[in-house]
């Protein structure tokens, strides 16, 4: 393994060196980031949602029994909501905390998006940088063109081109996938601050309309 990165950085370049380098951030930060989600609870709600189907059917006791027993990021923020949940404005701020703790599973993001997006363009740099240097060989070849000297030249510049897409494409989808997970985590965390701060107020879904056919031969 060692040898074969020795190579391809021997055959790539700078370029290739700073994608690697890239690599190894962008696995860090994964890595970072999936203690994190782990360290937070995220997706991990099954003790918090009973405490809050407790409360929202008025057993006060057993919420708060079962709200204890929960280890999510969010508990400290329901139980602020069950002990004062008529308080003026505290809507507003149980929202801006739960934002603020949201915005700490969000870091890194940014990082992992600007890889996605760089890693491409710095191997179709390096790519265009080792198709120059193959012309530049072949012009000072003159009249005695060896097609070996282009072919070669053309599949090492290439190589930019590929361990740009290597790195761009698994941080994209580990992007993807991080993301997805906040956005399930900010519809859970409204929600569970809704349901403290306005118990017992499931709203009924409207039925479907009912379409009454015809009878036939009539209009």
């Amino acid at each position: 393994m060692i040898q074969a990165i020795e190579q391809i950085l021997e055959l790539g370049g700078p370029v290739v060196a700073i994608l690697i380098a890239m690599s190894v951030v962008t696995l860090a930060v994964t890595l970072y980031k999936l203690w994190q989600f782990a360290a937070s609870g995220v997706g991990r709600h099954r003790v918090l949602s009973q405490a809050l189907a407790a409360w929202d059917d008025g057993d006060v006791q057993t919420a708060r029994a079962r709200l204890a027993k929960s280890r999510s990021y969010l508990a400290p923020l329901v139980e602020v909501a069950m002990d004062a949940p008529e308080t003026p404005g505290l809507d507003q701020r149980l929202d801006a905390e739960a934002g603020l703790a949201l915005a700490g599973l969000e870091r890194g993001f940014r990082l992992l998006d600007t890889v996605a997006q760089l890693a491409p363009l710095l191997g179709l740099f390096g790519t265009v940088l080792g198709m120059i240097e193959a012309f530049q060989s072949l012009q000072s070849a003159g009249s005695s063109v060896d097609p070996s000297l282009l072919a070669g030249g053309i599949w090492v510049a290439l190589i930019t081109t590929a361990v740009g897409l290597a790195v761009a494409m698994p941080t994209s989808m580990v992007l993807s996938w991080f993301e997805s997970r906040t956005a399930r985590e900010r519809v859970f965390a409204d929600k569970a601050l809704r349901t403290i701060l306005v118990p017992g107020q499931a709203i009924p879904l409207p039925d479907a309309p009912q379409t009454v056919a015809a009878a036939p031969g009539h209009a």
